[in-house]
């Protein structure tokens, strides 16, 4: 018998309005202002191309109304507008809350929803294919990063405060989300770590594996 296809599933980038001094902050001091402005876009397009090479539809949520004059985010409008992307606005006063709604809004749509950060090239299609397979028998999927926290969260089933009271930046997080999806009676696995960019050593390993 002919097997029936996969559940939808859509990646929802989480993204930065790209301004300078305002975006990669942590590598101003190796390439200035401008500089770190650059790496953002830059990193943002690889990430956006990653995930519309998956197969699966892609959403681009920006943190931020856009903006009627897009200035440094117009090659990346662009970029979405040629592909025909949905463009949102995260909403919330912490990225758990963001992540949250943008997930449980588009589990109304779509059977399984994943969060992936526009710092996070490392997650490349056959990586985020897996974590779409993963959500058949668990609730949620975690990709770890190497400094404690994930580049990737995925969800075929949300509970309200699963992403509450988690410290955000510091090596704690990965850890606090366990227990928090644990706590709300959630299933949940790991992939294999990825790393991200947040620091002048980890901007050099992505340019490397360009």
């Amino acid at each position: 018998m002919p097997q029936s296809n996969p559940p939808a599933a859509v990646f929802l980038q989480f993204a930065k309005w790209p301004e300078a001094g305002r975006v990669k902050t942590r590598l101003m001091p190796e390439l200035g202002a401008v500089g770190a402005l650059e790496a953002h876009v830059r990193l943002t397009l690889a990430v956006l191309d990653n995930l519309c090479a998956t197969g699966y539809p892609v959403e681009f949520w920006w943190d931020r109304p856009v903006d009627d004059r897009p200035g440094e985010a117009a090659s990346i409008i662009e970029e979405l507008d040629a592909a025909g992307l949905m463009q949102g606005v995260q909403e919330g006063s912490t990225l758990g809350q963001r992540m949250y709604r943008a997930l449980s809004l588009s589990l109304q749509d779509y059977d399984r929803a994943l969060v992936v950060g526009s710092d996070c090239p490392s997650v490349d299609p056959d990586y985020a294919r897996n974590a779409v397979a993963l959500l058949k028998d668990y609730d949620v999927v975690l990709g770890p990063s190497d400094d404690g926290g994930y580049v990737l969260i995925g969800a075929s089933r949300v509970a309200e405060g699963m992403l509450d009271d988690i410290a955000w930046g510091t090596p704690e997080v990965l850890t606090q989300t366990c227990e928090r999806l644990k706590a709300s009676g959630l299933s949940y696995c790991l992939l294999e770590p990825r790393w991200d960019v947040d620091e002048p050593e980890d901007w050099a390993r992505f340019l490397r594996t360009l």
